[in-house]
């Protein structure tokens, strides 16, 4: 695509809100603008850009009102605030207990009624064997389904579970979410599920998705 053709096309637009993903880049595959989500971070927008993510035992939420045409993605770690630190710091987005309300609140300010929202949610793989032990993947899919449920959001699809980490995309306008199944599993994404390893060792504690 040339430059100029580029330059163009809606770009991410942060909000300042705490914990919102800053990774901005050109995403090729889908020829338009991206941002990044990593975990404890989330995005939202109403512009025709991507929001992707790479997942493990993690689950990611992605929730759009068709009505206004607005979504958004999470990206967390744990399902509740296993530290028992209730400030809302960074670190907290990492809980789904705060990034699945920060998530809707913010959908809420830009426009969403609670009553017309609709998720998708992926991830929970077992990608590690020590982890597997420790249900962390299984419990993040437990939570989210159930929080979703008690909230009253209709899950429409979801890609939850298994053994293997995946990529999603999100398209914010269009609700439309891409999953892609992948057989390795890169080191930054061990290092992540590593470091949950030690973080619960200290506080012991189907549907319509396009494939690419």
């Amino acid at each position: 695509m040339r430059a100029a053709a580029r330059q163009s096309l809606p770009k991410p637009v942060a909000s300042g809100v705490p914990g919102e993903a800053r990774t901005f880049y050109f995403e090729r595959d889908f020829g338009r603008h991206a941002v990044k989500i990593m975990p404890g971070e989330f995005f939202v927008a109403r512009d025709d850009v991507v929001i992707s993510t790479v997942l493990g035992s993690c689950v990611a939420a992605c929730i759009w009102d068709r009505s206004v045409r607005v979504g958004g993605m999470n990206h967390f770690m744990l399902p509740g605030e296993e530290s028992g630190a209730g400030d809302l710091t960074a670190a907290s987005g990492r809980y789904g207990v705060f990034a699945m309300e920060q998530l809707i609140n913010e959908l809420i300010k830009r426009g969403a009624r609670k009553a017309n929202l609709e998720a998708k949610v992926f991830g929970g793989g077992a990608v590690l064997r020590n982890l597997s032990t420790l249900n962390v993947g299984e419990r993040n899919a437990a939570f989210v389904l159930e929080f979703l449920n008690t909230e009253g959001i209709r899950v429409v699809s979801q890609d939850l579970l298994d053994v293997h980490p995946r990529r999603v995309a999100f398209f914010p306008t269009t609700g439309r979410a891409m999953c892609k199944k992948l057989t390795q599993t890169d080191s930054s994404l061990v290092a992540a599920e590593q470091q949950y390893t030690a973080k619960i060792n200290t506080t012991e504690v189907a549907g319509d998705i396009e494939l690419f």
